[in-house]
């Protein structure tokens, strides 16, 4: 049965031709990524002459109401936001029994590949005011209840040194206080996580050496290890963006 699944959506998920005309105006021009519901296109929008991504729901998902809203839940919370750090939305729309939608294209380069292939290094006080930087963001979505739930270093986006939050196909919006509360956590976590990406760009490991703890490994200020310990749940948890915003400020106060 998987099998036949599979073979289903090899043969129907064909990729949109390079140059093909979508909606009389998207010019596509090549695919910039691929998930289980959907593939991005970067296209050239020929009315306003730049360049935009479009999204486009896979054909062999939809077939089930389920999966259609799945896929444009992304577009429906973009229409919420109005940041400047974040993909703006353009526009949803239908043609020949395919779900497309349309938002800002983000050209530069993502964390991942500023660490990794640039090799690009953030000291204790850079991390730190990194993460003030990216904490604005959201705790603007978190005053519209918008959770992210994917903040890693592939979903954020530099780009003449200023930052931007990417693919919110994770996100959610709302929900009961008790819930908002635990997806509130899981973004407290990933600011920890992303946070210790950075620190970690200007540790050595000794040759040899046996990998330690990150508590044992880093060398921090007392305010920053208590900060991390608190958004990864090593200590008692933040209860509000505001606390952990006063936290966050005495950090980089001591470090500064």
């Amino acid at each position: 049965m998987r099998r036949m699944k599979y073979i289903f959506q090899w043969l129907v998920d064909n990729s949109l031709e390079k140059d093909k005309l979508i909606k009389s105006r998207y010019r596509v021009k090549g695919i910039i990524g691929q998930g289980s519901y959907g593939v991005a296109y970067i296209c050239v929008d020929e009315k306003e002459e730049v360049q935009k991504v479009l999204k486009q729901l896979r054909p062999s998902k939809r077939k089930r109401k389920t999966e259609i809203a799945y896929f444009m839940k992304e577009s429906e919370i973009l229409k919420e936001i109005d940041h400047r750090q974040v993909p703006k939305f353009y526009e949803a729309f239908i043609e020949e029994n395919n779900y497309f939608y349309v938002m800002e294209y983000i050209p530069g380069n993502n964390l991942e590949n500023e660490i990794f292939k640039r090799k690009q290094t953030f000291d204790e006080i850079g991390s730190l005011l990194f993460i003030e930087n990216l904490f604005r963001v959201v705790n603007f979505l978190h005053h519209q209840h918008i959770y992210h739930l994917d903040l890693r270093i592939p979903n954020l986006m530099i780009k003449d040194d200023a930052l931007y939050i990417i693919d919110f196909g994770l996100a959610q919006q709302g929900a009961s206080e008790k819930v908002r509360k635990e997806l509130q956590q899981q973004d407290y976590y990933d600011l920890g996580d992303i946070l210790l990406y950075l620190l970690y760009t200007t540790f050595t490991k000794r040759k040899y050496k046996k990998a330690l703890p990150w508590t044992e490994e880093l060398i921090l200020k007392d305010e920053t290890v208590r900060f991390l310990k608190r958004l990864l749940g090593i200590q008692p948890n933040y209860e509000s963006d505001e606390a952990l915003l006063a936290d966050l400020k005495a950090a980089i106060q001591a470090n500064s």
